[in-house]
C-alpha cells in the first residue's frame, strides 16, 4: 500500500510526489491545501508507524542485549574487584611474610649481640678477679719486702758494734 510520493520499505520513492495545479474551477488556492495536509498527516502517521513497526523489534532486542551487557559487565565488574582484593590479599601476605623472615634475621642478631655480651661479661668478670688477685699479690709482696727491709734494719742495728757502757 503505497501512497503517492510516500517511500518505498527500503527508502527509495517509488513515484515523485504530484504537485497541487489550479485548475479554471478552483475557487480559491487554499481549499486544497486543507485536504493535503490532513493527507499529508495521515501519510505522516503511516510512514511514522511503519517505520516504527519496521525499526521496533530490532530497537527491542538491541535494548535487551545491551541490558543483558550491562549485566554481565556488572558480573564482571565485581568479579574483578573480588579478584583485586585476593591478590591485595596475597600482596600483603607476602609483605608479611617478608616481616617475619625480617623479624628471625633481627631476632638471630638480637641472640648473637646477646651471647657475646655475655661472653664479654664473663671474660671481664675474668680480668677483674685476675686483676684484684695480681693487686692482692703485688701488696703482699711489697709488704713482705718491706718487712724484709725493716728486718735487715734491725739485724743490722744489732750486729752494729755498741759501745759499751763506761762504768
Amino acid at each position: 500500500m503505497n501512497v503517492p510520493g510516500s517511500p518505498s520499505p527500503d527508502g527509495v520513492p517509488t513515484e515523485p510526489p504530484a504537485e497541487p495545479t489550479l485548475g479554471v474551477g478552483d475557487a480559491s488556492p487554499d481549499e486544497g491545501l486543507v485536504e493535503d495536509s490532513l493527507a499529508d498527516g495521515r501519510a505522516v502517521e503511516q510512514l511514522a508507524e511503519g517505520l516504527l513497526s519496521h525499526y521496533l523489534p530490532d530497537l527491542q532486542r538491541s535494548k535487551q542485549a545491551l541490558q543483558e551487557l550491562t549485566q554481565n559487565q556488572v558480573v564482571l565488574l565485581d568479579t574483578l574487584e573480588q579478584e583485586i582484593s585476593k591478590f591485595k590479599e596475597c600482596h600483603s601476605m607476602l609483605d608479611i611474610n617478608a616481616l617475619f623472615t625480617e623479624a628471625k634475621h633481627y631476632h638471630a642478631k638480637l641472640v648473637s649481640i646477646r651471647r657475646d655480651m655475655l661472653l664479654l661479661h664473663e671474660k671481664t668478670a675474668r680480668l677483674k678477679k685476675r686483676a684484684l688477685k695480681l693487686q692482692q699479690k703485688r701488696q703482699k709482696e711489697e709488704l713482705e719486702r718491706e718487712q724484709q727491709r725493716e728486718r735487715e734494719l734491725e739485724r743490722e742495728k744489732q750486729l752494729t758494734a755498741k759501745p759499751a757502757p763506761r762504768p
